[in-house]
């Protein structure tokens, strides 16, 4: 992993200098390339000259804000990826940040290494996208299994029309999960896709994510999300389980 990290560069806008320092230093050390910006506006410059390929963005800058230095990134038709930093976890918060084209989310205060985890994620999958690997996803970004309906573009998902409030987690698992209806996905692979751990006995939070999902899709209709014991879960219709 090491190999591939270090030929991504990371722009990290934060104005505080010792989060700055802790996320550069992380990150260097698994073998990224790191600049920093402090405000918004520099860090807008920055990704201009620099063309980074991936941002750690700060929410509350002194200038502007992370959302407007994101909705500015993605108006001017730069795909970059983003990961917010912000002491702000409010759902509604969350939902405008996403919706604006961030692509994750960590609050503050936060593990280094699932920052670097992530990292490590939203490139495979930007390496990924490029290659322009198959999905199951329509132009549109709507992935559809019997009555469930989730949108990537507006970060929304129904069930029988219903709407369904998820965290950042809940919904790429879900994601993911739809992405791959039908077949049955191992733990390890869950941690790897969604989290963007490697397998180190971290099971455990796959199966309290799974619960999650079960307590908001569940009273909607019959079961969609199945374990296959001793394995893992997969996602499908009462048709076709």
């Amino acid at each position: 992993m090491r190999e591939t990290a270090t030929r991504s560069h990371v722009l990290v806008i934060d104005d505080e200098p010792n989060i700055r320092d802790l996320v550069q230093a992380a990150l260097r050390f698994h073998g990224f390339s790191v600049d920093s910006a402090e405000t918004g506006d520099e860090g807008l410059a920055k990704v201009r000259d620099q063309r980074p390929d991936l941002i750690v963005l700060d929410v509350l800058l002194p200038d502007v804000s992370g959302f407007e230095v994101c909705r500015q990134l993605r108006d001017s038709g730069d795909e970059v990826p983003v990961i917010y930093l912000t002491a702000r976890d409010t759902p509604s918060d969350t939902v405008t940040g996403l919706s604006l084209g961030g692509d994750d989310y960590v609050t503050k205060p936060f593990s280094v290494e699932a920052l670097v985890a992530r990292v490590h994620a939203l490139l495979r999958r930007a390496r990924r996208d490029e290659a322009g690997a198959e999905s199951d996803r329509n132009e549109e970004g709507v992935l559809r299994v019997d009555d469930l309906e989730l949108n990537e573009r507006t970060w929304t998902v129904r069930r029988a029309g219903v709407p369904i409030e998820l965290s950042p987690t809940e919904f790429r698992l879900l994601a993911y999960l739809m992405s791959n209806a039908g077949q049955v996905l191992t733990r390890a692979q869950l941690l790897e896709n969604v989290w963007g751990w490697d397998y180190a006995g971290q099971s455990q939070i796959v199966e309290t994510y799974v619960s999650y999902l079960r307590r908001k899709l569940d009273p909607l209709g019959p079961a969609l999300i199945h374990t296959q014991r001793g394995v893992g879960y997969a996602l499908r219709t009462r048709d076709s389980s």
